[in-house]
């Protein structure tokens, strides 16, 4: 349930810090998300360093928002650092654009996942008008997920009454910027992204650790799991 946001705070000693992390929480973390962040501070080859290890879901988050070639050859590069997940805008449309890079990642076996909504509120103004269309977009390109915010609950609950049982849900949002562990898993998330509160604190472990409990602690209440 527990997605960790690799997004350095410092601009020295990334690879090593890195590597810390996912030594500390790799066994505990359902799979890494790393954005522009980490790959300007490590480069790709830096990134293969702090993975090489490493095995399970990584998604590169570049929020993809260009036409189909280009981002088709993004994947590409991504995929030979071990990406095996990305993430795209869905606003940017099926075709010429996002049927490209569908086919691209299907040819490389990345899983796709498009943003359908944002965590921060300005994500009303323009992308959530589109909400129901770009479930609709992303359910016919047959992607892999689709990320929506732990921040506003209710979206999650209508991404996944229009999205069913077909697609996952990645919810950004937990813990810095204020919504609680296991509030988007209650709403139908499958998982939820939490960077800083981990990858700042003085023991990720630890803090990995009361995450996935407080997961678990909701999960229980609001799913009814025993």
């Amino acid at each position: 349930m527990l997605i960790v946001a690799l997004d350095p705070l410092r601009r020295r000693g990334v690879v090593s810090w890195g590597r810390e992390v996912v030594g500390e929480v790799g066994d505990l973390a359902a799979g890494f998300k790393i954005g522009i962040p980490l790959l300007i501070g490590a480069g790709i080859d830096g990134c293969k360093k702090i993975f090489c290890s490493y095995s399970g879901l990584l998604i590169a988050d570049l929020k993809l928002a260009d036409i189909g070639d280009v981002m088709a050859s993004t994947v590409g590069g991504l995929s030979e650092a071990g990406v095996n997940a990305v993430i795209a805008h869905a606003f940017v449309g099926r075709s010429g654009a996002l049927d490209r890079l569908a086919e691209e990642c299907e040819k490389l076996g990345v899983k796709l996942v498009l943003v359908v909504s944002m965590s921060h509120t300005g994500s009303e103004e323009f992308i959530d008008k589109h909400l129901e269309e770009f479930v609709e977009l992303a359910l016919s390109l047959n992607a892999w997920g689709v990320v929506a915010p732990a921040t506003r609950p209710k979206v999650v609950r209508r991404v996944r009454e229009l999205g069913g049982g077909g697609i996952k849900i990645l919810s950004p949002g937990v813990g810095v910027q204020g919504a609680q562990p296991g509030t988007a898993i209650c709403a139908g998330a499958d998982y939820e992204i939490v960077g800083r509160a981990i990858t700042a604190s003085s023991n990720p472990r630890a803090e990995a650790l009361r995450v996935l409990s407080e997961q678990e602690g909701r999960a229980r209440e609001c799913l009814g799991f025993q």
